[in-house]
């Protein structure tokens, strides 16, 4: 399935929904006339006891009664994912982008937070103040989004909590994260996360760790690579976070980067007022914002 959230001109703020080729079922309508309370969120909808079970209920219900299926073309997409708990990320995670800033391979998971307010969705503007960072930039990145709590997990069980993936872009401030020393201010930037375009859970995906992946700016090309690069695959990513803290649902983890991002060209490439940024990822689609200073 690929789940996301959505609004419409006739409905009040954004809601779950499954995507179809040429509709999009709000599982909120569906749901209710299934009997079945699927939560406001996704979030919530995740942290549900059988929630994929719930899910196919409503479905099952939308599909012979009409409820709740609205045209794709109506429905406006947001962040599939609005208010995770945390959003985890893994820097250094590709060899050849880890050599691009001549860094050390990684013995084990780099890892550093976004705070979950710079999350923005498909179609977003991703904004900043050119008086606070005049280098902004690129990352594409494959974000796991965890469906069931993972504490102290083995990495053989590790994927069985998580719900699905979808594109993620871990825009960064590069004069910020190396100015401070370490990275959390120069991520965190509100609509420094912008994700999308839904959800796509695990069983409708072939291989994640076997994915193209690229950045094209203004339409250029500036990344292109694929998951099978990642140093530390998805299953060692979640265990490895579970054995320092809980992993709940709807949290995000950011499996890093491949290399090609703008602050590591010659000459480098950095965002500006204006620009077009499209993450493509193999099987999930693409993610579009515009940038714009605020």
């Amino acid at each position: 399935m690929r789940l996301g959230q959505y609004e419409t001109a006739d409905t009040t703020g954004t809601w779950c929904g499954v995507r179809r080729d040429e509709t999009v079922i709000n599982l909120s309508e569906a749901g209710s006339g299934a009997g079945v309370d699927l939560g406001e969120t996704m979030t919530e909808l995740l942290a549900q006891w059988e929630h994929e079970r719930k899910i196919e209920l409503a479905v099952e219900y939308a599909e012979e009664t009409g409820v709740g299926v609205y045209d794709a073309s109506v429905v406006d997409r947001a962040a599939p994912v609005t208010d995770p708990e945390k959003v985890v990320c893994v820097g250094l995670n590709y060899r050849d982008h880890a050599e691009e800033g001549d860094n050390p391979i990684p013995d084990e998971p780099v890892l550093f937070s976004k705070f979950p307010t710079s999350v923005t969705g498909p179609g977003e503007t991703i904004s900043w103040d050119p008086d606070l960072t005049e280098q902004v930039d690129y990352e594409a990145e494959l974000v796991a989004v965890i469906g069931e709590e993972a504490r102290r997990v083995d990495p053989d069980e590790a994927l069985d909590h998580v719900a699905g993936f979808l594109i993620g872009n871990d825009v960064s401030a590069r004069d910020l994260q190396h100015g401070d020393g370490q990275w959390v201010r120069g991520k965190s930037l509100d609509s420094f996360a912008p994700i999308g375009p839904e959800l796509v859970t695990t069983d409708e995906l072939s291989d994640p760790h076997d994915l193209d992946i690229w950045t094209e700016v203004n339409g250029e090309r500036l990344q292109e690579s694929s998951t099978e690069n990642l140093i530390f695959g998805v299953d060692d990513l979640v265990s490895f976070c579970s054995q320092a803290f809980t992993l709940k649902p709807g949290d995000l983890l950011f499996t890093g980067t491949p290399p090609g991002v703008g602050v590591y060209r010659e000459p480098p490439v950095l965002l500006e007022d204006g620009d077009t940024v499209t993450v493509g990822i193999e099987e999930l689609g693409e993610l579009t914002n515009e940038c714009a200073y605020d």
